[in-house]
């Protein structure tokens, strides 16, 4: 079972004899990318990310979505709705199996919902952090312990009443003292008592139907436990199986019936891939992942005493100069032909306009359309201005599109000075949890009935608990959705990306080497136009290599990608980080 597409590799072949050519592979399209399917698979895993993902795509709909690299937002959208209403089905016949069960065994059931709910306050106490601080793993291991302890000593009471224990033999009379007592009783204890409490009272507590019909409802919700997950396997095989996820038009999420949800995917599949940039001022940059080594160059266009006379030298002349050596990286060498699998035959280039959404009245305002997209590029690309931005964008998909590497280059002249700015970003891969969705549903699927009834019977005595918040979670949804108006709000730009929310926070040592490959490539490319765009109009170009060798000495090669990542040795280049000034969240 593969849980990633690996492309086949050349066969070897005689030494000095050329590859045999083939034809290059298309990059694969946004919607059946292997980062779409992972985190669709991650909206049935993780609640927390699915309920994110609702309320940023689906509750706001005032807020353009943020752009899209490598992924379909709006496919990541509907699974995220189809697996909320999967998990509200399954949370409602759990809880409505604790309701009735409460007077089908004449409350006994109660003493087991105290249990529940420290169950769950311990994984509510704990947090989603994989390493937590103590003050909160020290409280978190309270109270599961006692509701481990109190759950198990409640389900030994009612084992023993339900196979028989303190029957009427249990119960002696004795004359000296004129009344029964249930075995030897003392008025005397012991600490013992505590871990070793006498059962044979229970009959007396506990009637036999009581405790059975415990069992039965317990079976009950383990079999729906069950259910869920095995539901949860089977959409792992099927519609988001490698082999049938290409095929959106057959998937069943996308099928869903339901204005509103209709109405804003296709406003996502407009907003998402469009060269123009609908912006939040604290967040422009919201969905191109993390700040890497951002950096600005700035020289005097000096003439070159060498060249009788200056050439005009504007913004797009430099552009048209970096444009075509970037198409280069491209082609792979002679020698390998098309058998090559460098990432960078699929280097995507265009151009791209960044606006802010504050001014819209209506978000379908925003002028998407391609004539009006034109009119604001012609004017953008020749403006200093502070708002609206023009940039040259450079794109590569890495790893199965799990690794985006996006280059922003603005070239900008005035007053006799270049400026060249520079912001590359990187988008990490997706979540190990969600990388792993396949082989979770593997091991459920071809489980043996004990294993799947174990994993079902471990979970159980939360199941009241979390049922109850899945239930709550949706009423608060539903509550915000009706009173928050947000049909009618201004529109804002976005407040987050699905695809940064489901990244990793470190990248691996081969991930870094090809963030480093990629950008080193893209970032002499970029400095060579410029130089030769200089070098044409007749300006000295000593000083502008200079400060592109300086710039290069101080980066060298420190390279770190992560929320704890950190760039060594580096002055004057900025490391890699994700912050609130780049793309916080709401």
């Amino acid at each position: 079972m593969s849980t990633a597409y690996v492309p086949q590799q050349p066969q070897p072949t005689p030494a000095g004899t050329p590859p045999t050519p083939a034809p290059p592979q298309a990059p694969t399209p946004p919607h059946a990318s292997e980062a779409t399917r992972l985190l669709c698979a991650g909206t049935y895993l993780d609640s927390g990310y699915r309920d994110r993902v609702i309320e940023q795509l689906h509750l706001n709909e005032q807020r353009i979505v943020a752009p899209s690299f490598g992924l379909d937002a709006a496919r990541v959208l509907a699974h995220a709705l189809r697996a909320r209403r999967q998990e509200l089905a399954w949370a409602g016949l759990i809880l409505g199996l604790w309701v009735v069960g409460l007077p089908l065994t004449g409350g006994l059931l109660a003493g087991f919902l105290v249990p529940s709910l420290l169950l769950a306050l311990a994984s509510w106490v704990r947090g989603k952090n994989a390493n937590p601080p103590l003050y909160r793993r020290l409280p978190a291991f309270w109270f599961r312990w006692w509701g481990r302890i109190a759950f198990t000593m409640f389900l030994i009471i009612t084992l023993v009443a339900a196979f028989g224990g303190g029957d009427d033999d249990s119960y002696s009379y004795d004359d000296s003292y004129g009344y029964g007592s249930y075995g030897s009783y003392s008025d005397s204890s012991d600490w013992t008592d505590l871990l070793f409490p006498d059962l044979t009272q229970v009959g007396g507590l506990v009637e036999p139907w009581q405790a059975w019909m415990v069992i039965v409802l317990f079976a009950l919700i383990a079999l729906c436990v069950a259910g869920q997950r095995g539901q949860f396997a089977k959409v792992l095989a099927a519609e988001l199986s490698p082999e049938r996820f290409p095929d959106a038009a057959g998937d069943p999420a996308e099928q869903a019936d339901g204005q509103r949800f209709q109405r804003l995917k296709g406003r996502i599949r407009t907003e998402q891939h469009a060269p123009l940039v609908m912006y939040h001022e604290k967040r422009p940059f919201c969905g191109a992942g993390y700040a890497y080594q951002t950096w600005v160059l700035a020289v005097e266009l000096k003439p070159d005493g060498d060249k009788k006379e200056q050439q005009p030298l504007n913004n797009r002349a430099v552009l048209e100069k970096i444009r075509p050596l970037l198409e280069q990286l491209r082609l792979p060498s002679e020698f390998a032909g098309h058998t090559v699998r460098d990432r960078l035959r699929w280097l995507e280039i265009d151009e791209c306009v960044f606006l802010p959404a504050e001014g819209l009245r209506r978000r379908e305002e925003a002028p998407y359309n391609p004539q009006a997209f034109e009119e604001h590029r012609a004017r953008a690309v020749e403006e200093g201005a502070e708002k609206r931005r023009h940039f040259l964008r450079i794109r590569v998909g890495g790893w199965e599109e799990e690794l985006v590497v996006t280059v922003f280059v603005r070239v900008h002249t005035q007053g006799r000075m270049l400026t060249l700015e520079i912001a590359p970003h990187v988008l990490l891969p997706v979540r190990e949890d969600f990388k792993n969705a396949d082989r979770t549903a593997h091991v459920f699927r071809h489980n043996n009935v004990l294993g799947k009834a174990a994993w079902a019977i471990v979970r159980v005595p939360g199941s009241a608990a979390r049922s109850a918040v899945t239930l709550g979670r949706s009423l608060g949804y539903v509550w915000r959705l009706l009173t928050g108006g947000h049909a009618n709000a201004l529109p804002d730009g976005p407040a987050l990306s699905v695809r940064e929310l489901g990244s990793v926070g470190l990248g691996s040592l081969f991930q870094e080497m090809d963030v480093s490959r990629y950008l080193k490539n893209m970032q002499d490319r970029i400095a060579h136009g410029v130089t030769t765009a200089l070098a044409e109009s007749g300006y000295q170009t000593g000083e502008f290599v200079q400060k592109i060798v300086n710039i290069s000495g101080v980066q060298g090669s420190s390279i770190a990608l992560g929320d704890n990542a950190s760039a060594s040795n580096v002055s004057g280049a900025t490391a890699p980080q994700k912050g609130t000034d780049t793309h916080g969240t709401a």
